[in-house]
């Protein structure tokens, strides 16, 4: 395997075959978000009385496709409404993007439009994406206004306290609104980008190891090319690039290891191969200790609002019994236990993989 964590048997290269294994027969079931994490969500400022909700924005009248620039289907539609509920869409939507961005200070958005809505039927969460302009320098931003689900809020804040990405959101109801990560799209990166003659790839090698131990000691899913961004940042003598993920439906809900370790996508498969290629064992060991490392610091920090996360995961119900049974037993393979047949669902089984994952190492 490619990728070793501390706990895995000795080093061998991937195999082209193993790439294909990691698939998802079923559309993921969507949970309600409950009470005890309503109360997180209030208490850490995340929750909140919005103006427009997700089925505000469902009636609209129509729709198009939405192209990009060379002329391909983006899977998204532009939808549009009646002239009268299209005004109130727009304040309301400009409101929104007030609460997201500046704490609800509404003297910002006199020159702020919604000028379009976007709509994607592909996916758990049936998004809209509202394009914001400023009319008076005609700069864009965006938000995504989607189906809350619990899984999905699990997701955002463990990224939130444990990755070295802020995250911006706000629940209202059955409704989430997200801020929107920039970024090049990782199937657009590893088409487009990943055989520039500048690309360092190296550092692009290192960024990919990191981002798949993160994901794995979280238990985030179906980290699928499409599902990450790439940031790609100009240093003095080069290029640094973070992995960041865009999407958390996937937060601890399948059953199969393998679902948690985005080397197993057969879509990484030019950055699994660039990995493989460049980064020895003890490099690839190096970089998953200092991940580690820096999520330990993270989770010290932030002990106490992680506890409370993992107390509502506890008693949260995200995925199936038959699920949490077999990455139960999967993951007591991987680490070489039998804890994880202690636990009772899977907020147990994310707080003892954290737990193994990020205690440091016995000194020798």
């Amino acid at each position: 395997m490619l990728l070793r964590p501390a706990r895995m048997p000795p080093y061998f290269p991937l195999l082209p075959d193993q790439l294909s294994m990691t698939l998802i027969s079923k559309k993921k079931i969507t949970y309600p978000v409950g009470e005890r994490l309503q109360q997180y969500l209030v208490e850490y400022d995340r929750a909140t009385t919005l103006p427009v909700t997700y089925a505000d924005l469902a009636r609209f009248t129509g729709a198009y496709p939405l192209l990009d620039r060379q002329g391909n289907d983006t899977l998204w539609e532009t939808v549009y409404y009646e002239p009268n509920a299209l005004r109130e869409l727009s304040q309301g939507l400009t409101e929104v993007y007030a609460l997201l961005k500046t704490a609800g200070d509404l003297s910002f958005t006199r020159h702020l439009l919604a000028d379009r809505i976007d709509y994607c039927r592909f996916g758990n969460s049936q998004p809209f994406r509202v394009r914001i302009v400023n009319q008076l320098n005609d700069n864009h931003d965006y938000f995504y206004v989607k189906k809350a689900d619990a899984s999905r809020v699990y997701g955002l804040e463990l990224e939130h306290i444990l990755s070295p990405n802020s995250i911006t959101y706000l629940l209202n109801g059955n409704t989430l609104i997200e801020e929107h990560i920039a970024g090049i799209p990782g199937d657009d990166f590893i088409r487009r980008h990943l055989s520039r003659p500048h690309l360092n790839e190296v550092r692009m090698a290192k960024e990919f190891v990191k981002f798949n131990e993160r994901c794995f000691a979280r238990l985030l899913g179906d980290m699928r090319a499409y599902n990450y961004i790439v940031d790609v940042t100009l240093d003095f003598e080069d290029e640094q690039y973070r992995v960041r993920a865009i999407d958390f439906d996937q937060q601890c809900y399948e059953g199969k290891k393998n679902m948690y370790l985005p080397q197993f996508f057969k879509d990484n498969r030019a950055i699994v191969q660039l990995c493989s290629r460049l980064l020895k064992p003890e490099n690839i060991r190096q970089y998953q200790a200092e991940e580690r490392t820096l999520m330990a610091r993270r989770a010290r920090s932030e002990r106490h609002r992680l506890k409370d996360l993992i107390d509502c995961l506890r008693h949260d119900t995200i995925s199936t019994p038959e699920k949490v049974s077999q990455l139960k037993q999967e993951l007591n393979r991987h680490h070489g236990t039998g804890q994880f047949s202690r636990c009772r669902g899977m907020g147990d089984v994310v707080r003892l993989n954290l737990k193994l994952m990020l205690m440091p190492p016995k000194k020798t």
